[in-house]
Parts: structure tokens; sequence; C-alpha cells
């Protein structure tokens, strides 16, 4: 893909901030840079974004209705009544089961777990999952990542004398459901300063505080943190603020010493005695987890994550990874079928939006397609199957665009919907599909920056290759972990050549290997381009190109960098 590429600027104000933050920190100006677009100001702002601390964290009695939400996990416990955790199906909810009933069963043993059935019960409260809690006796339910807007199953649990606590980061409506305590940082009377946990995040701060109540070691929350890196690199969250401190230390676990079950899907996914970043977690460990909710049932991943046996958990691990390789052939197939659905549509290029609709997709998998289709086109997707009588779907949205608010202008077509920014699940009668279409078509058209539709590379510095020293790479390392609102570090450097080594690679020769040079330094710099095998032609003429990439370590040659890169263009080129 060839992309239009954005060099972000600074004001004079802040290059000077720049520069005195590498003097600061003894660091390359081009780094302050980087420092500076991630609004950091100050030295100490500086060291805390490089050493993020536990005790950093906020206190999780900011929250409303968090003691009312301890209080009555307290009278539970007292009482001795049955407790159940109830979560979504996708990584983030199952991660956040996990994590509060783990937690809470190393103290308390009348505690049980529910996952709703993607097919049979959809996203959410569902009444099959209050029967369950009514039939066994729950008294008390945990629900996670979801919940916000069950306001009718959550008044006929509370009919049938099940109370509810809610842990939710999606945005609510102005009506809240009849729960003992809502903690949603979104809501339009929150307190809480920090809007952007992950569902596993807020199910976090609930144990944070359970234990704070209780007089238990904080310690004894940290081995539970490698849950809340997973969840917060697959449900995208942004990585600055609270996120970050919790992503640095659960990425430390995760590392140091894994739960039994994400070391089983570590070592089926190849992983093994590799440092685990992020990229592992969203390509990798994320994918296996949410293909149970996908092809069968989630209540399989929280097995496995619970899990103490390492034996049992790596039989468990098979079986999802097994389901993985289910989930991958159904996303190939009907990504390719909704691409030609896409092509053949009258007027397509005209259109700021994609909807389509095809009542024999498997709905475990239409989440993904719509991201493939954001990706490839660029605008905001929506792809929609058919559930019982219900057209229900996703929506995935490019960067910088609301599509939650998008799907929000229809709400009167919809039977339900819920999310944020990027991404939103719908439901809605099929004879409503077709206005659905006109009338998101018609808000994305009035709402969307048009620049946003373009594929666009932000690019933070111009760089030459004898920039890039082993003191660069190693402070530019500290910028881990990346995600939103802190993006792997994309550089340009103008004028390279091949140093005549370069070649295409791959099993169907897609890829080029590239040994490089610059006008500059006597630096040969490797590389790899993924999927650009187009550009090899010119790459041998001889003459010279501008590169943008990022720097990543070799994991061939360990302590040596490589440049990943993104795209290639001749000198000269306007892009």
């Amino acid at each position: 893909m060839n992309y239009m590429w954005n060099f972000i600027s600074l004001t004079s104000e802040q290059e000077e901030t720049a520069k005195e933050l590498a003097k600061g920190l003894n660091m390359s100006p081009v780094l302050g840079r980087l420092l500076v677009n991630r609004g950091i100001e100050d030295v100490p702002d500086a060291r805390r974004f490089f050493h993020p601390q536990l005790n950093e964290l906020l206190d999780p009695f900011l929250f409303r209705d968090m003691a009312k939400a301890v209080d009555r996990l307290n009278r539970a416990l007292g009482r001795k009544e049955r407790i159940m955790v109830y979560g979504d199906y996708d990584v983030d909810g199952c991660t956040a089961v996990a994590l509060v009933y783990k937690f809470l069963q190393q103290f308390y043993s009348n505690i049980d777990y529910y996952i709703p059935d993607r097919y049979e019960e959809g996203y959410g409260v569902s009444v099959q999952g209050v029967d369950y809690a009514y039939d066994t006796g729950v008294k008390l339910v945990i629900v996670l990542d979801c919940g916000i807007k069950a306001i009718e199953t959550i008044s006929y649990a509370k009919e049938k004398g099940i109370d509810f606590i809610i842990c939710d980061h999606h945005v609510p409506d102005d009506e809240l459901p009849p729960a003992v305590a809502i903690l949603n940082a979104k809501r339009r009377d929150a307190t809480y300063p920090y809007q952007d946990l992950s569902g596993c995040g807020v199910g976090f701060k609930l144990m944070q505080a359970f234990a704070q109540s209780n007089g238990i070691e904080f310690s004894k929350l940290i081995p539970l943190l490698d849950l809340c890196a997973v969840s917060i690199a697959s449900d995208i969250v942004p990585i600055m603020g609270e996120n970050r401190v919790l992503a640095y230390h659960g990425l430390r676990q995760l590392n140091a010493n894994p739960s039994v079950g994400l070391k089983a899907i570590m070592d089926i996914c190849g992983l093994a005695g590799k440092e685990i970043t992020m990229s592992d977690i969203i390509f990798k460990i994320g994918p296996r987890i949410n293909a149970s909710g996908r092809v069968q049932n989630g209540k399989e991943t929280v097995a496995l994550l619970v899990e103490k046996d390492e034996k049992l958990a790596h039989m468990q691990a098979n079986l999802i990874n097994h389901y993985n390789d289910q989930r991958k052939d159904l996303d190939k197939s009907m990504t390719e079928e909704a691409n030609r659905i896409v092509e053949t549509l009258d007027h397509e290029h005209e259109s700021k939006s994609i909807v389509i609709y095809n009542p024999e997709w498997h709905k475990g998998v239409i989440g993904i397609v719509a991201s493939r289709l954001t990706e490839i086109y660029c605008r905001p997707s929506v792809v929609l199957t058919r559930s019982d009588e219900f057209a229900t779907g996703s929506a995935r949205s490019v960067g910088g665009f609301d599509v939650y608010k998008a799907v929000e202008s229809c709400r009167d077509l919809l039977e339900n919907f819920g999310g944020h920014t990027y991404a939103a699940g719908l439901t809605m009668k099929v004879e409503n599909v077709e206005e659905f279409k006109r009338r998101f078509e018609t808000y994305v058209e009035e709402n969307l920056d048009p620049t946003l539709t373009l594929a666009q590379i932000d690019i933070e510095a111009t760089i030459d290759f004898r920039d890039i020293t082993h003191k660069f790479f190693s402070d530019l390392k500290r910028f881990n972990p990346f995600g939103p609102d802190n993006p792997r570090p994309i550089f340009c450097t103008r004028q390279v050549y091949d140093y005549g080594t370069s070649k295409v690679v791959g099993r169907e020769q897609e890829h080029i290997k590239l040994e490089l040079v610059d006008n500059k330094s006597n630096n040969v710099m490797n590389g790899i381009a993924f999927g650009q095998s187009s550009q090899a032609r010119y790459i041998k003429t001889k003459q010279s190109f501008d590169i943008v990439y990022a720097i990543e370590e070799n994991t061939h040659k360990r302590g040596e960098v490589q440049l990943q890169i993104e795209d290639i263009q001749p000198t000269g080129k306007e892009v």
C-alpha cells in the first residue's frame, strides 16, 4: 500500500520543550520530539512515563459507587451468599472475569463464573444468564465489560432478588440500570479522573478497592496484572495514564511469571522464551483467547485462564488453538466475499462508509471482517448478519472518527447498540437495514473529515542512518509499551540506496529483505518490507528512494536493529 505521508510538526515553543527534555534526559533531540508528541512537557513527567510505578495507580474509591460496590461485596461474603462473575465473550470480558474470579476465589469458595453464548444469548446480560443465576442460588452478580445498558434484564434480576455490581467502560445512556453499584468512568456524573480503562481494568480497580477495605496487601494483586496487559492490548484502549502503568507492569508479569493458562497460550503461539510485547498480544495471544467465544463458547477460555494444572492448561490451549484455526478460515472466506460485495456496489467509490449485510455469515467473525474492510478501504464499516429475527453486527472506524456517535444517530432504527469511539455492536430488525445504510452514510458524509479516508501514515521525525546508534535504540525501547496515544514511532530517511544485496523473499515472493545505505554515513541497515515486492524492480535500478519505517530489534541477531519498512517512494515523489 502507498500511504499519504503526514509529517508531524511542532510549534517553535514545542521545539524548545523537546530540546530541553532531550538535554535533561541525556537523549537524542529526536526522542525529545517524541515525548512532546505524547503530551509530555517536563523531565519529571518524562521520568514517570519511562518508569511507571504501581504506587501511581489512582485511588479506586474515586469511582462513583465504589464504596457501595465494596460494601455489597463484603456483605455477600459475610452472609456466605453465592456470587457469580459475569462477563462478555471477547478478550476483555474473559480476562476481566478470570481476574475477578481468581482473586476472590483465594478468599471465598461460594463463587461461580458465567460467559453468555454469543449465538444463543447474544451480547451483554441475558435473561438466560439471570435465570441460571437464580436457579443456582446466586444473590450477587459482578458483571464485567458489559451491563451498562442492560436495564430490562437487571430489573428482571432485581425482581428475583439478585443484586448487580456493574463494571463497564462502554458509553452509557442517560438512564442507568437498577444495579446496587455502577463503576463506569464514562457515566455523566462520573468522579473518576481517568476514562480509558478497559473492562478488565475496571474489574482490577474493584479488586484493588476490595483488597484495601479488607487489609489485603497490594502485592496479592500483582499476579493478576498479566490479564490486564492482555485486555489493554486486545481492546485497543489508550496506553497513557493509568493504562500505561497497568500495561507496563502487566507485561513484566507476563514475561517473568505468567499465569498457567496464559503460559500455555504463549507456548502454543511459539512465544516461549521470547520477550512478549503488546504486538504479540494483539496478533497471537488475543486472537486465540477471542476464538473460543467466536467459534464455541467463551467459558472455555475463562476455564483456561483460571486453570492451575499445567497439563490440563496445555490441553485446553490446544483446543483453543484449533478454534483459532477455524476462525482464520472463516475470516478469510468472509473477508473475500465481503470484498466482492463492496467492489460491486453501485457508486462504491463515492460512498464514505460501508454497510453490508449477509444473513448467512458467521456471527462470531463479523467484527474481524468489519476491521478488515476499514483497513482496506479506509472508511467506517458495518458488517451485519442474521441472528434469529434480527440483523446484528459490528461497526469499526477509521482513526479520528467516532463510529459510536454515527451508530447512535440511527438509534430509532435499532433494537440495541453499544460500544465506544472506534468499535460498536448493534442489532436491528431486518427490514430496517436499508434505511440504516442510508442514514449511517448520511451521518458519515456530514461528519467525517475527508482526509481520514486516505491511507495515511504519521511520521514523527526525519533522521539519517547515522542517528540510529545503540544508545538511540536503547532509549527508544523505553517508550514501550506502544498503543493508542503512544503509537510505535515512525521515522523517515531520505535518499537511501540498495547496498546491492536486497532480495525478494517469502513463500509467494511477496516481501523484500533489504540492505540499505544512505549518503550521510557508512552504516548498512537491514530492513524488511512486508507485502511490497512490487517495489523491488525500482530498488534494483540503483536510484535513490525515501523510506518510512519503525525501528525494531532483529529477532535473528539479538542486539542488532532492523527497519520494518512501512512504505517506499522514489526520491522527489510527492506523497
